[in-house]
């Protein structure tokens, strides 16, 4: 038996022994009933932009479809991405119906350019978007190809993700996705040799195109 360590473990039991006989009040009795964050003077879409910009992702603002379809075509024209996938139904009859030129099987997704994926709620507090699995398009067509394009509406912009959660039971209820996630920017690591890589685990870069349809 090690004698040093266990006189060292008598000792931290001791201590802990002494301090639960101490009965001191509670400094922060109202703690859990108070606001985690300060509240927001500025409107969810600006503050979310603000978020995502800072953690290196892209912020596009759509006042309807049809400036929906001008800036992916001006982003397709700028990084050159000629393959877009887009699995889920309704993005496939949004784009379809203005002629965007999608792919829409998964027989592409090794050459991918680009996925376009609806999301479950933008998250203002830090910029993130709420995915689950629950559409065609998976957790796949959101992490392999190396630009990841979220097609959002106004209406799903949350605060925090407690207001993204809560937003889930509601509309799922006692079945919730099996896989709900956020995304925060573009995939990124520090692992290796402490030099930052972006794309390492998903995406290189990420676009979030807001539609707005809050008037």
């Amino acid at each position: 038996m090690n004698i040093r360590n266990t006189t060292a473990k008598e000792r931290m039991l001791k201590k802990i022994r002494q301090a639960l006989l101490q009965k001191r009040e509670n400094p922060h009795i109202d703690f859990e009933d108070s606001p985690l964050y300060k509240d927001e003077e500025e409107s969810l879409d600006v503050t979310f932009a603000r978020e995502l910009t800072r953690v290196g992702g892209n912020f596009v603002y759509c006042d309807g479809e049809i400036s929906l379809i001008e800036n992916l075509i001006l982003l397709a024209e700028k990084l050159q991405i000629k393959r877009i996938l887009a699995w889920e139904p309704h993005i496939q009859k949004l784009l379809g119906q203005y002629g965007f030129p999608i792919y829409t099987t998964d027989q592409q997704l090794d050459v991918a350019d680009a996925g376009i994926t609806s999301c479950e709620a933008l998250l203002a507090r830090n910029g993130s978007v709420l995915l689950s699995n629950s559409d065609p398009a998976g957790r796949r067509l959101s992490a392999y190809p190396p630009i990841h394009i979220v097609v959002a509406r106004a209406s799903q912009l949350v605060m925090d993700i407690k207001h993204g959660l809560t937003r889930l039971k509601e509309k799922y209820g006692d079945q919730l996705p099996s896989m709900i996630t956020t995304i925060t920017g573009p995939s990124r690591t520090a692992d290796i040799e402490k030099m930052l890589v972006l794309g390492a685990h998903g995406p290189k870069e990420l676009y979030v195109f807001l539609i707005e349809d809050r008037f």
